[in-house]
């Protein structure tokens, strides 16, 4: 027995050493304190309480709550948010203190987290309930609950636990995100239900003041500014309001009957419904923010928003912008103001001093009703809401909803969003002669100026039309002459360009280029494109006669298939570059002239410029304005030259090539597609601000058309879209996937291709999600910007880079949207992991087969940057 015994006294000792580290306990008593190994669990084993490392951080300990048995670990309530306990502290302990309240403290007894409420005794017990609340009451019986943790909510709403306001006592209750995933410290956003106005909204709020969205107001059983709701929606959310009791609460309940399901406002702001079966991954069944036009405010006092259109924001009819010029950057938040004032404004002592005339009401639908309204209890109808409205000067608007009655506007409508066939229908007060009806005299006059208008355009045509046949027959006359006259032996100064035609291209005299570049020197050479190299233009106006004919006759011959880009100057001091075609490129008229007619009529400040052009022969050039420090990869991919790049000039260039993409996908006169978007493509000025450049295989999308498809594969490799190198279909969103990889490239200062991270990533692509997904996304940052840089600007480039670049068309951002979301802190989708990667590759372009029957057929050359 004694040999028997020996074994079971062990056994017996060693669950008794390691019972307060191996075993949960049932509840929190005076007696009974949570150490850093036990954990608090509720009765049906649904949550867990005890001390955890958000995201395995060995840096911090933090006394929370979390569903049980899931994985990863999903954290609904931490108590020390900001006092975190150091990593190292194993004697910390969760506890009922001496005055009966719980509390953290540790290992030195230093009061880390306490429920500070008034306890009679040190009796109380903390327990866990199945709903995920920790509540101390006020004895072992479990009676009379001295603390919830509903009652003091971190960043998630659980089925049972509510948003809201108590009038009579004036406590609040509010979500309050992370500062991030690993810090559950108090971070930018809260979610709250407004007491200031009635019916209710829910807002999300920026550091607890500046609205940055807003549900809508309450509307029985729907938010009217959630377009997914509507009467026939089984929405899980709820505003429970009792009079008597002075409080309003935002509730949720779980509509598919899943234990798991939570309401969390996430570290960018963003409030996201989910729910959770078992042995499935969190499903996000709705979120606060899906579009831009979901930002509060964006448009500012008077502007709508359409989610659908760019751009996104307009002014309501009878207001115009305040400030056009900031309009027109797409800064839109100073917003609009009245074209026409009111009758009713102006210091009128009577009716016949108008002439009897009145203000009327213009109905605007579908929309998502403005903030700031006002309820008007007395009015049961829309015919007295209507009433009201028009006897009351202050009254900028009205609208009658289902479910509440009668709203007004006496301020600014801010915060509208237009829906495609969703939303509420609204009336806008406006002058007289801003109605339909108040048009009619407009239009007689306008119709009389339209036709005498059409009469003059006529002559004028007629008069253009004989002047440019006069001015094609002088060309054609000039062009039979010798392109170089003398004036003893200098070349006289005749002019450099010859118009062939007022609406199209400079023509460039041939001879006058050869003397402006000295002759295609190579030793000017910028650089090395697709359409053919780059040279530098040495100013050489004044040369003998000889001189010219000898380097003319040596030159011409041997130069002619090089393809080059020169440097130069025109004879009013004017800097050029000339693209000179190279025969070996795989390109030709068809490329010239598609570059040609495309940036002639594009006109931005980030588009490189054309000033003119040459076909002579064999020759074809193209003269654009000189870019001084010529093109992005001499400076990124330089390790000598990169730390001239300052974050701030990154941060400039990435938001130029942004716009001028917008610029070509929506608001110039072309719908164009670039299709060879890359850093040696972006061209940057004397002062570093971004050009795009070489348009020769860009294409037109004509109509409604968004998507084509194209025998000839062309771009390079490591920019190019999946669906565009596999199966030669392209689209805005083709760019947009460029876009992502030079911002990307950017960023890091490194290549797409030919990358390879500790043998484990094959491109940067690959990289930048295996960086973002571990949250160590400002790790990839160029080292050489060392802490120089703008954390949150480099995170945000980084989330909308890896958005640009998934696999799928639809995931992909627009470029509207990519301004959007680079420029401030907004709503930004989780991106995907992009499966889609070129390995084993050094910048390859693939050019077009001379063969135009192939299909998908390239080859491929190695590129040098312009």
């Amino acid at each position: 027995m004694g040999a028997d015994f020996v074994p079971i006294l062990v056994m017996v000792n060693y669950f008794l050493f390691f019972s307060k580290y191996c075993f949960a306990i049932d509840n929190i008593t005076s007696s009974q304190n949570l150490s850093r190994e036990q954990t608090l669990i509720s009765q049906g084993k649904t949550f867990e309480l005890g001390f955890f490392s958000p995201n395995n951080s060995a840096d911090h300990k933090y006394v929370g709550v979390w569903y049980k048995g899931i994985s990863p670990q999903t954290v609904v309530w931490v108590a020390n948010r900001e006092n975190p306990l150091k990593a190292t502290d194993s004697q910390a302990s969760f506890e009922i203190g001496d005055d009966g309240n719980l509390r953290l403290v540790d290992g030195n007894q230093s009061l880390l987290w306490s429920t500070n409420v008034h306890v009679q005794s040190n009796t109380s017990v903390a327990t866990l309930s199945d709903k995920g609340n920790l509540v101390l009451y006020n004895d072992g019986a479990l009676t009379g609950a001295l603390w919830r943790s509903f009652d003091n909510l971190s960043d998630t709403l659980l089925s049972g636990s509510a948003v809201g306001f108590n009038v009579k006592t004036g406590k609040t209750y509010v979500l309050t995100s992370w500062k991030s995933n690993s810090d559950p410290s108090v971070g930018n956003f809260t979610v709250e239900v407004s007491s200031q106005f009635k019916p209710v909204q829910v807002f999300i709020r920026i550091n607890g003041s500046s609205p940055h969205w807003r549900s809508g107001p309450w509307a029985r059983s729907t938010f009217i500014g959630i377009p997914e709701m509507d009467d026939s929606y089984q929405s899980p959310f709820g505003i429970s309001d009792d009079a008597d009791q002075g409080t309003t609460y935002f509730t949720f309940n779980s509509v598919s009957g899943s234990s798991m399901t939570q309401m969390l406002i996430s570290s960018d702001g963003i409030l996201k419904y989910m729910s959770k079966e078992e042995d499935s991954d969190w499903n996000v069944s709705w979120t606060s923010q899906k579009r831009s036009c979901d930002i509060y405010g964006i448009c500012g006092p008077f502007g709508v928003c359409k989610a659908s259109e760019y751009p996104i924001c307009r002014c309501l009819k009878g207001f115009v912008p305040k400030s056009k010029e900031e309009w027109n950057k797409g800064t839109w938040t100073q917003g609009c103001g009245r074209g026409t004032d009111l009758i009713c404004e102006k210091n009128t002592s009577s009716p016949s001093s108008t002439g009897g005339k009145k203000d009327g009401f213009q109905k605007v639908g579908n929309l998502k009703l403005p903030d700031l309204y006002e309820y008007l209890e007395s009015a049961d109808d829309l015919d007295a809401c209507q009433t009201w409205c028009l006897d009351n000067c202050t009254c900028r608007a009205y609208a009658y909803v289902k479910g509440i009655g009668c709203l007004i506007w006496l301020q600014g409508l801010v915060d509208i969003q237009e829906f495609t066939d969703e939303g509420e229908d609204l009336f806008l007060r406006l002058a007289r002669e801003e109605l339909a009806g108040g048009q009619n005299n407009k239009k007689i006059i306008v119709s009389l100026a339209t036709v005498s208008s059409v009469v003059t355009l006529v002559a004028l045509l007629i008069g253009l039309h004989r002047w440019r046949a006069k001015q094609k027959r002088n060309i054609e006359d000039t062009m039979e002459k010798p392109f170089v006259q003398t004036r003893g032996d200098v070349i006289s100064s005749t002019p450099f360009t010859t118009k062939q035609d007022p609406s199209e291209l400079p023509m460039f005299d041939f001879n006058r280029i050869l003397v402006a570049t000295d002759y295609f020197s190579t030793g000017n050479k910028l650089g090395q494109g697709g359409f053919g190299p780059v040279y530098k233009v040495v100013l050489c106006f004044k040369i003998k006669l000889t001189h010219f004919e000898e380097l003319k006759d040596a030159n011409v011959k041997g130069l002619t298939n090089m393809g080059s880009n020169l440097q130069g100057k025109l004879q009013d001091g004017t800097e050029i570059a000339v693209k000179r075609l190279s025969s070996s490129s795989g390109q030709g008229m068809e490329e010239l002239k598609n570059e040609m007619i495309l940036i002639s009529k594009l006109q931005h400040r980030n588009l490189v410029k054309l000033l003119g052009c040459c076909i002579e022969k064999e020759e074809r050039l193209l003269i654009y304005e000189f870019m001084l420090h010529k093109s992005l990869d001499n400076f990124i991919f330089d390790s000598r030259r990169r730390a001239q790049l300052s974050w701030t000039t990154r941060f400039n260039i990435i938001n130029g090539v942004a716009r001028g993409l917008v610029y070509l996908h929506r608001d110039s006169c072309l719908r164009v597609i670039h299709r060879d978007l890359k850093v040696s493509n972006i061209l940057l000025d004397e002062n570093m601000n971004p050009k795009i450049s070489d348009f020769g295989l860009a294409r037109i999308f004509e109509g409604t058309l968004d998507v084509a498809n194209t025998r000839r594969v062309v771009g390079t490799l490591g920019y190019m879209s999946p669906e565009y190198a596999m199966g030669g279909i392209f689209s805005e969103k083709s760019d947009v996937f460029s876009f992502g990889v030079l911002l990307l490239e950017i960023v890091s200062g490194r290549k797409n291709t030919s990358f390879l991270y500790q043998d484990q990533h094959p491109s940067l692509i690959a990289y930048a999600w295996h960086q973002w997904s571990e949250g160590r996304e400002l790790e990839m940052v160029d080292k050489e910007l060392e802490d120089s840089y703008s954390s949150s600007e480099a995170m945000r480039c980084i989330h909308v880079g890896l958005l640009c670049v998934q696999d799928h068309v639809t995931d992909r951002l627009t470029m509207p949207d990519v301004i959007v979301m680079i420029s401030k802190e907004t709503d930004r989708p989780q991106p995907k992991q992009p499966l889609f990667i070129f390995q084993g590759l050094s910048g390859n372009e693939i050019q077009p087969q001379n063969d135009s029957n192939s299909v998908n057929e390239a080859t491929t050359s190695i590129i040098e940057g312009r």
